[in-house]
């Protein structure tokens, strides 16, 4: 049996603080505070900053949660083996992913992945900004990035192809760019942060700097100024190729994209036994883009390059 102030440490960082773990172990804050002090003395090594609004894992606590959930898992899988009851997933999984892509590409499939797992307790959790995984709680992070993360483990699920867009009526009244240079003279829209463009040409990299013609911090609105007329985006194919497919905007420049270090990422804190709802959950993905991700399928019947 594993020391039982483990378990509640434990408790405390997978509940967000000691009142909420005390709540569910049925033990008081004071208690629980007094429990933690005692394990922490014991090993010689603060776990947890706790102040008045938050609570934030010390380098110590981070490693020590790592391991304690792993032989929790280890634990859990032998007593199953023992018992003759097969392995199945089940518990809480808490997801968290970028909003766009979470709304479009994860929420049509979470029943079917549930009606598969139904002893699995799933949250989706969305937000455009970085979600670090021990503050937020999280079990998975679904990132769209180069780099998911230092020190995690993550699985590659899909690339992430990113081309230039605009409106047919802002190209009508622009005129459309034939030259990378040409972008200079054009309204360009990305949100906060997302300027200067990385493309990728025929002369290798070339950046794009500049100003986005309308400030905002949502890449939901860019998407939608793009499409009603007001500048130029740098878009993903999951996020414009429906649009790509019926008119609403045109590629331009064809031979510039973005750079194809970016891709789509299942990320979890390192683990040696990941729960199986983890598990079953980032192979449930990615047997959904196993041969090609539903954007690019639609997007090769636009006839795009």
């Amino acid at each position: 049996m594993m020391d039982p102030d483990h378990e509640l440490f434990v408790s405390i960082v997978d509940e967000g603080g000691l009142a909420a773990a005390g709540r569910r172990l049925h033990i008081s804050p004071a208690m629980m505070s007094k429990r933690l002090a005692r394990l922490e003395e014991r090993l010689g090594a603060r776990l947890i900053h706790r102040t008045t609004r938050r609570l934030a894992l010390t380098p110590a606590g981070e490693r020590l949660h790592s391991d304690l959930r792993a032989i929790l898992a280890s634990l859990d899988e032998a007593e199953r083996r023992v018992s003759g009851v097969s392995a199945i997933a089940s518990g809480p999984l808490r997801i968290t992913a970028p909003t766009s892509f979470g709304r479009m590409h994860l929420a049509p499939y979470l029943q079917p992945f549930l009606d598969d797992h139904p002893r699995i307790d799933l949250r989706l959790d969305l937000s455009d900004d970085y979600v670090d995984l021990i503050e937020s709680r999280a079990d998975l992070a679904i990132r769209i990035a180069a780099d998911p993360g230092a020190g995690l483990t993550a699985r590659r699920l899909a690339p992430n192809r990113r081309i230039l867009c605009a409106a047919p009526a802002y190209l009508d009244r622009f005129g459309t760019p034939r030259r990378i240079a040409d972008l200079k003279q054009h309204r360009l829209l990305a949100a906060d942060g997302q300027l200067p463009w990385r493309l990728i040409g025929p002369k290798g990299s070339v950046a794009i700097d500049g100003h986005s013609h309308i400030r905002t911090n949502s890449s939901e609105v860019v998407r939608e100024l793009a499409l009603s007329g007001s500048g130029i985006a740098l878009r993903s194919l999951w996020d414009i190729s429906d649009a790509l497919a019926q008119g609403d905007v045109r590629q331009i420049l064809p031979d510039h994209e973005g750079s194809s270090d970016v891709a789509l990422y299942a990320v979890q804190l390192p683990q040696a036994n990941p729960p199986l709802a983890i598990t079953a959950f980032v192979d449930f993905l990615a047997a959904q883009y196993a041969l090609a991700p539903p954007w690019e399928s639609r997007t090769d019947r636009t006839g795009l390059p």
